[in-house]
């Protein structure tokens, strides 16, 4: 075979498989990743073939990992002892609540550590992977209810597929055509989707809507688990006062306002009472 011969054959590969990412990147699909719940969450949501939901779960894994294994290097993982079993109690309480929203998620391989820090964060990755700095409870005197709400609001992230979602509406970014280059067998598949977890969990904010998703369903699985509702309220008046009413913490987005999401939260709050009181 000639030369000119090979770099035809080369060049109608990559139209190929241009054109076949091309197809993929508008054959967006349109489905509910949850059922409503009490709270009534009812938003169809579009994902990119692109990034299925298992292999961003993958990708989360191994994203997770890594962040672990620094953070044990530095002897900052799960350090207190007390706490991290506070906080899987917690979890533990909350989890079996998911199957209000979707039975599979029971069964995902859920995951919880405490990562000891200044910082006022909490993350969830796809899939049940869970992370609480201790500075967030040191520093605004969490209560149980209070982490029980945090917690609530990062497991609903997951449960309803933000990551995936926010890597769906980039389809056309440089992040999609490296995993477009991977599945189309050009490319580190693993390693992408691991860069895609991290990204979308700490680098691409959740929009407004994702936000209040979150925090409605949060406060549906806290009262199902029998914490008050109303703790996602004064969480969000301590992070008012923690940061003087300016900026946003690291766990959130900046969008809704701290007054509208404290005024929604009340509405929701209210809405859930009955399930709280039925299990305490």
């Amino acid at each position: 075979m000639t030369n000119t011969m090979k770099n035809s054959l080369k060049l109608g590969r990559r139209v190929v498989a241009v054109g076949s990412l091309s197809v993929l990147l508008v054959a967006c699909t349109t489905v509910k990743t949850t059922n409503p719940g009490t709270i009534g969450i009812d938003r169809a949501q579009r994902f990119s073939p692109l990034v299925s939901e298992a292999q961003l779960q993958a990708g989360a894994v191994t994203a997770y990992t890594q962040i672990l294994a620094e953070e044990q290097a530095k002897g900052t993982l799960n350090s207190n002892t007390a706490m991290t079993r506070r906080v899987r109690t917690i979890a533990n309480n909350l989890i079996p609540q998911v199957a209000v929203f979707r039975p599979d998620a029971v069964d995902w391989e859920w995951d919880v550590n405490v990562i000891e820090s200044d910082q006022l964060n909490a993350w969830a990755m796809p899939g049940g992977k869970i992370a609480f700095y201790s500075g967030i409870i040191n520093k605004l005197q969490l209560t149980d209810a209070e982490i029980a709400a945090i917690m609530g609001h990062e497991i609903a992230h997951a449960l309803r597929e933000h990551s995936r979602e926010r890597a769906s509406e980039q389809a056309t970014t440089g992040i999609a055509i490296g995993i477009g280059g991977a599945l189309l067998g050009v490319g580190a598949g693993a390693q992408n989707m691991a860069s895609l977890a991290y990204d979308t969990t700490f680098k691409l904010k959740n929009s407004r809507s994702h936000e209040t998703e979150a925090d409605r369903i949060g406060v549906e699985l806290a009262a199902r688990s029998g914490y008050d509702p109303r703790a996602a309220i004064s969480v969000w008046q301590k992070m008012g006062q923690a940061t003087g009413g300016g900026g946003s913490p690291e766990w959130l987005s900046t969008h809704p306002s701290n007054e509208t999401r404290i005024n929604d939260l009340k509405i929701y709050s209210a809405k859930v009472m009955d399930l709280y009181k039925e299990s305490t």
